[in-house]
């Protein structure tokens, strides 16, 4: 029987290789700073955020910006029109709503002229009320 291996003895097959983490530990600095090795350092300012790089041109092309940009929104003559034609069918806005499948502040916003304008919305109304509410045709009967 071969000879029992000496328990005081520690064998390393691989070497441990050094990571970055390792050389960026508070121990590591100061074991070369003790050495008087050379430590090279970088200071990150946007490190650790969500912040762009092309923010200050961006921010300067806002400033310059003179247009005031807002919404299309429609104009008071589709609102009348679409009012008009509802109260000659004899509807409310809550009802009218229910028929093209929209919330009652749809119509509402409609009516007032503060919606944008959503072309699949507006078919709906003119299919619903029976009157074309765009184009030159404004006011006259849908024909369809």
């Amino acid at each position: 029987m071969a000879e029992a291996a000496d328990w005081d003895e520690v064998t390393y097959l691989h070497k441990r290789t050094s990571r970055a983490a390792d050389a960026k530990s508070q121990k590591v600095v100061n074991q070369a700073l003790r050495k008087g090795e050379e430590i090279e350092t970088h200071k990150k300012f946007t490190a650790a955020t969500n912040k762009q790089k092309a923010a200050a041109k961006d921010t300067a092309k806002l400033d310059r910006e003179t247009e005031e940009l807002k919404h299309e929104r429609v104009t008071l003559d589709f609102a009348r029109t679409l009012q008009k034609a509802r109260l000659a069918k004899g509807l409310t806005q809550k009802e009218l709503a229910t028929k093209i499948c929209e919330k009652p502040q749809v119509v509402n916003d409609y009516e007032a002229g503060k919606a944008i304008p959503n072309p699949q919305i507006i078919s709906k109304l003119e299919r619903a009320v029976g009157v074309r509410l765009r184009g030159k045709e404004i006011g006259l009967p849908l024909h369809g």
